[in-house]
């Protein structure tokens, strides 16, 4: 300490070390200090001057803003559409569903193009519902994800991942896809499922999309079965509605013997090289 110039005064001490200042040194940082809060006061000053002028502008501003975003958006689709190889969809009067040669835009965007296997969806007016069966990781859920995808780009105005798609303008999708309970409300997997379900039938017109994976894994397997069964069978006479079936219950197949609008569809697999 002795070695300390006189004129330097100790400010804090510290574990391994020890601070010192001078009266030059705290004159500069006050001066620093009083001129950080001169700044951000000037610089809210401004700030208030700049949304009160904007202000008078708002209306046009907020026109612009849309402007610029519809703009954005239809830029979007045409950059997407050329670059991923899209098509423009036809809308029909009839209910029916012709898609050739259809994709996943994300999932064909993820595997690539050239492993990606295009599925294509045929549902005339006298098929109102495809029961889907296959082994697990086919791609039944990729299968319907794909239409309702289709569906959603075609009636927002987008080309869409096809060779060519042929749709009646739906007037509302409903899904349950997945398996997940809702703990915080205290509903068990077999509850949301359900409670999805009854939205969706209910819900549900003749010029809807309705699209249930797996539906009654949650409960018993002979339960689930019969609840499936209902379900498709409530649809197929009463709603109409254009729908697609995953199930793994393969006893459910024998309803196309009953149900005259429905059709089975089943997603194979192909051993390859060992794959």
């Amino acid at each position: 300490m002795e070695h300390v110039p006189s004129h330097f005064f100790r400010k804090a001490t510290l574990k391994n070390s020890e601070r010192f200042g001078t009266e030059e040194l705290a004159r500069i940082e006050g001066e620093m200090l009083e001129a950080r809060e001169k700044s951000a006061n000037l610089e809210y000053e401004i700030f208030m001057r700049i949304r009160e002028e904007a202000g008078k502008y708002i209306k046009r501003l907020q026109s612009l803003a849309q402007t610029l975003a519809t703009i954005d958006v239809l830029q979007s689709f045409a950059a997407v559409a050329e670059k991923q190889r899209f098509v423009r969809p036809e809308f029909i009067e009839r209910p029916s569903i012709e898609i050739d040669k259809g994709r996943h835009a994300v999932v064909e965007k993820v595997m690539g193009a050239q492993t990606y296997i295009p599925n294509s969806i045929s549902m005339d007016e006298n098929v109102n519902v495809q029961l889907i069966t296959g082994p697990n990781m086919s791609g039944k859920s990729t299968y319907m994800r794909q239409l309702a995808i289709i569906v959603i780009m075609a009636q927002m105005g987008s080309y869409v991942s096809a060779e060519s798609a042929q749709l009646p303008i739906f007037d509302a999708i409903f899904t349950r896809i997945g398996a997940a309970d809702d703990l915080v409300s205290g509903q068990s997997t077999f509850m949301v499922e359900m409670m999805e379900a009854n939205h969706a039938i209910s819900q549900a017109t003749e010029h809807s999309l309705i699209l249930f994976d797996e539906l009654g894994r949650g409960t018993a397997t002979y339960d689930g079965m019969a609840l499936a069964q209902a379900i498709i069978e409530y649809i197929h006479n009463r709603t109409g509605a254009k729908t697609l079936f995953a199930t793994h219950y393969h006893e459910l197949t024998d309803l196309s013997t009953s149900l005259t609008q429905l059709e089975n569809v089943h997603v194979a697999t192909l051993e390859k090289m060992g794959k």
